[in-house]
């Protein structure tokens, strides 16, 4: 008897079935898998930080509108009417799964927007096949479904035409400022300067960029005890003294997909994550431990990917603004020309810190919707080889990102505090705005 009870209790935690009803999808796993496939695009791409950071925005927008119309409600107020976007509608449209929608419009708007979307032409017929066999829709209803999310797609590329990027290459071309003190490119690659005109792209809800700017830096100043020199010997007495625990910290946030490995006369590319998506895959594993519905899921998503954009392009105006050095030239030149830092020194201006900006950034925008003390296993950077990561907030996580530049020798001290401040004022911003909005 008890033998067979045993079984009967194996049986259904195998089938996921009791009294004949199954358990929930598990949409958050399936949104995470899915959207997966847009960042293998982009890492092919090699796309800069700003613009993965534009791209998980608008796809993103695009599973949050196609889901916007379901009859499972969202917890949160709508995001449209704090964005530059309030006046946009969508048809309610009679279909049996919004989800399926959602994820077909998801890869219809990446396919558009990046240089080789046309490989996710794949994952759209994978997504077909998956949601036949799982019975998200039928293949009466299918056509149906296609059809509202070329809607949705549509609706969504038409924002994107309006956000700037297009003229980007119309500008004029960025040229490296003379000067002690100012940022030209760094070794080994010597990279030229990107996104310089990012700033000039249309944000989601920020809407004077002037309000977000950070703190005044430390003048560039070789004085002995003066600020700036002070935080140079910081960064230079600490990238020949990084202990174990530092330099994993270093690389597990290094998510720079600039990085160029030389051997003899060979150059070879080696594929990271972008910033953004190191914090969109931490969207996923908090989605999931919390199980979200779809909607709920589609919804943070967007907001996390929009405020991404918004964070990048404040961060991008500052550094273009103030072109900074970065340690690794300063240091060579005036300290010790055989140093290194940890990490690869990214091809743009050194103020603020990026990874400090967007990641405070984030941290506000889940912290208020999942909780403080919400406690995760980073999984983000695992395809990549490296090993998990366990925090017990997203402000640990962020604080972590951040403090991260200066073990990787690429960042002042100040390019980080200020760039926290600066990140956590956008992410308040941002939720006042939606909340207002209402």
């Amino acid at each position: 008897m008890m033998r067979r009870l045993f079984l009967s209790c194996v049986l259904l935690i195998l089938t996921g079935s009791v009294f004949g009803q199954k358990n929930p999808t598990n949409w958050p796993k399936i949104y995470a898998e899915e959207l997966f496939h847009i960042t293998e695009v982009m890492v092919t791409d090699v796309a800069s930080p700003p613009v993965a950071a534009r791209i998980y925005a608008y796809t993103n927008l695009a599973a949050y509108l196609a889901i916007s119309k379901s009859t499972n409600p969202f917890k949160r107020p709508d995001l449209l009417p704090a964005t530059r976007f309030s006046g946009l509608s969508l048809p309610t449209p009679s279909l049996n799964s919004l989800e399926f929608t959602a994820i077909h419009a998801m890869f219809l708007v990446g396919e558009k927007i990046m240089p080789s979307g046309f490989v996710l032409k794949k994952a759209q017929e994978n997504w077909i096949k998956r949601g036949l066999k799982e019975k998200y829709i039928s293949k009466k209803s299918l056509e149906a479904h296609l059809q509202y999310a070329q809607t949705v797609a549509a609706k969504v590329l038409d924002l994107a035409k309006t956000d700037g990027y297009i003229q980007l290459t119309a500008l004029t071309r960025y040229t490296p400022k003379e000067g002690e003190g100012n940022w030209y490119p760094t070794p080994p690659a010597y990279m030229a300067a990107v996104e310089p005109e990012w700033k000039t792209m249309k944000t989601f809800f920020l809407t004077d960029l002037e309000k977000f700017k950070p703190r005044e830096m430390a003048p560039f100043d070789l004085t002995e005890g003066s600020p700036f020199q002070i935080q140079l010997q910081e960064v230079y007495q600490i990238g020949k003294s990084l202990n174990e625990e530092q330099k994993l910290i270093a690389n597990f946030w290094d998510c720079n997909p600039f990085k160029v490995e030389f051997a003899g006369h060979m150059s070879i590319g080696v594929k990271k994550i972008s910033p953004g998506g190191h914090w969109i895959g931490i969207t996923g594993i908090a989605a999931e431990k919390a199980k979200l519905s779809f909607a709920e899921t589609a919804y943070i998503h967007a907001l996390v990917g929009m405020s991404l954009h918004d964070a990048f392009v404040s961060c991008w105006k500052a550094k273009y603004e103030t072109n900074r050095i970065r340690p690794e030239t300063v240091i060579n030149q005036k300290v010790d020309n055989s140093w290194k830092p940890l990490l690869q020194t990214p091809p743009f201006p050194e103020y603020t810190s990026g990874h400090s900006v967007i990641s405070s950034a984030s941290a506000e925008i889940l912290t208020a919707y999942f909780g403080d003390n919400f406690s995760f296993l980073d999984t983000s950077e695992v395809y990549f080889g490296l090993p998990e990561r366990q925090f017990s907030s997203f402000y640990q996580a962020a604080d972590e990102a951040s403090i991260s530049r200066l073990y990787g020798g690429i960042h002042f001290r100040d390019a980080i505090e200020n760039g926290i401040a600066q990140g956590k004022k956008i992410g308040r911003h941002i939720l006042d705005k939606i909340t207002i909005a209402q």
